[in-house]
């Protein structure tokens, strides 16, 4: 089952075909969201017990469409924001011609399967930008299953897709100051839609701008909705950004990103570090000795989740030792804001591996101090209560309606039987994917 699990998710993010930035930047292997191997989330509720639609009034029912061609499926994509200046674009990988990068065209429905350009940097060659036209219109797309998979929205400006050879895709960047998108307001989420389910989130792991929302129907007609934040929830994460600079002299301000007096977007922690490497200093190391201390006189035991079970150790050596998962050295702060450099870095050891997203998010959460079991040792109402915490995962956690969204790369760790917090949807039969920009 595990096993599976790991394989299916490993495939939601994948941006194997894809480059960031410059169009000169080599394409990137690092998903926006690394695969936790968390368990999956409860299903949707049945029927009877039908969850509205993030833009959905009481009494009202979900759009319904002529189903889909066989291997396809229909995407509404509906503008609740206040702009009629507003495009979607659907980016991918093919997984029926192997895993060639596609694009949906502006019309909603054609492929386009690009070539290999002579030179980098090169322009597209058809127009994929799909107008959703005045607030509270709908659009309906069609997609092939395709992995890797982002829907992304563009407001009050168009956004610019580049080619490098193979073909790879130049993707949008908020961290390249050169991107001819920076400058753009846009956001995405992202979703896999295979031979077994759809599978889609809300990502904030690299910035929070433009409220989304995602709704996934059934064939039996079940619900599932991630509502996101509200119109103003964008807002409201700027001031507490600014409030938290405030209270501790940290960086989080500089999250903020304004272009001609307007806000655009504020980066994750771990985006910083990308201009300003030396941004965080020394924020945790307060925190991590406090944990070394701890576990040098008593265990801590982390589940996996997986196949090796319930791993125990202590602190040895200036060292977590955890058995056939090897010992783990003091994290950093990029450490733990990128999850994937220092102790955190993957490699051959799949215990390891299942180690490294429990470790980390324990450490974004800051769960720590307060349970010697990890993820099970604490529930969600425990996460981001000590002051050194990641407090933009605290903030985005804290607008959106539900509390759920993708804050961090292993924010879908869960303990056994626990609530998705990330802002996942999955289903095995889908006939209808929902997305909504705007948060109106």
């Amino acid at each position: 089952m595990y096993a599976f699990i790991k394989k299916f998710l490993a495939r939601c993010t994948g941006r194997s075909a894809s480059s960031k930035g410059t169009p000169s930047s080599a394409p990137s292997s690092a998903p926006s969201s690394a695969p936790s191997s968390a368990p999956m989330p409860a299903p949707a509720p049945a029927n009877g017990d039908r969850r509205p639609a993030p833009d959905e009034k009481p009494g009202q029912q979900q759009q319904v469409l002529a189903p889909a061609p066989a291997g396809t499926l229909n995407i509404s994509l509906k503008n609740m924001s206040t702009s009629s200046n507003v495009y979607a674009y659907i980016t991918g990988l093919a997984l029926d011609h192997n895993n060639a990068p596609i694009f949906i065209q502006s019309d909603g429905h054609t492929v386009y399967y690009p070539t290999s350009p002579s030179s980098t940097g090169s322009p597209l060659a058809a127009d994929v930008a799909i107008p959703l036209g005045a607030p509270g219109n709908s659009v309906t797309a069609v997609i092939p299953k395709m992995a890797g998979g982002r829907i992304w929205f563009s407001v009050d400006g168009k956004l610019t897709f580049l080619l490098n050879p193979g073909p790879a895709r130049v993707e949008p960047s908020v961290t390249n100051p050169s991107d001819p998108n920076v400058n753009v307001n846009w956001a995405f989420c992202e979703f896999t839609f295979n031979d077994s389910q759809l599978f889609a989130n809300i990502s904030y792991v690299d910035f929070i701008s433009v409220p989304i929302a995602i709704s996934l129907t059934s064939s039996s007609g079940a619900v599932q909705t991630v509502p996101g934040m509200a119109s103003d929830g964008f807002t409201r994460v700027v001031s507490a950004l600014r409030a938290q600079a405030a209270l501790d002299k940290r960086p989080w301000d500089q999250l903020i990103y304004s272009y001609n007096g307007k806000v655009l977007r504020a980066l994750s922690p771990n985006n910083l570090l990308i201009a300003n490497p030396n941004a965080w200093g020394d924020y945790w190391n307060a925190y991590v000795a406090q944990v070394w201390a701890r576990f040098t006189n008593q265990n801590i035991t982390v589940n996996t989740q997986a196949a090796a079970g319930n791993l125990t150790g202590r602190v040895v050596n200036n060292q977590i030792s955890l058995g056939v998962a090897g010992t783990f050295s003091q994290p950093t702060a990029k450490d733990i804001f990128s999850c994937s450099t220092g102790p955190f870095a993957t490699g051959s050891n799949a215990a390891r591996n299942a180690v490294i997203p429990r470790l980390a998010a324990a450490f974004n959460r800051s769960t720590l101090l307060i349970a010697d079991q990890f993820p099970n040792g604490s529930q969600p109402s425990a996460y981001y209560k000590n002051a050194t915490t990641n407090h933009y995962a605290r903030i985005v956690h804290s607008v959106q309606r539900d509390g759920r969204g993708y804050a961090f790369p292993y924010d879908d760790v869960v303990p056994d039987g626990g609530a998705d917090v990330a802002g996942t949807v999955s289903d095995g039969s889908p006939t209808l994917f929902t997305v909504t920009v705007g948060g109106g």
